[in-house]
């Protein structure tokens, strides 16, 4: 038996529709993101894009630049009147 569950556990790979649940925002725009070059992703032997959870985790909990993020996002794609 391999004793490093920790390891792979903060490792684990979330698809942009998990992404999104923990930003509260819509998968699209998580793949946005990641094409900008503001997220870092890996790709699936499918071209599926995949997220490591540590570093989703670390942008949640670290300082604003998620929130940043978001709200830039938010920004850009509101409704014109």
């Amino acid at each position: 038996m391999n004793g490093s569950t920790g390891a792979s556990t903060a490792d684990r790979l979330l698809t942009p529709g998990e992404v999104a649940a923990l930003f509260r925002v819509d998968p699209k725009t998580v793949t946005r993101w990641a094409a900008a070059g503001r997220l870092g992703s890996i790709r699936t032997p499918g071209g599926h894009r995949r997220f490591r959870k540590s570093e989703i985790k670390a942008l949640l909990e670290g300082d604003t630049v998620a929130e940043e993020i978001a709200a830039d996002d938010r920004l850009h794609n509101s409704p014109k009147i």
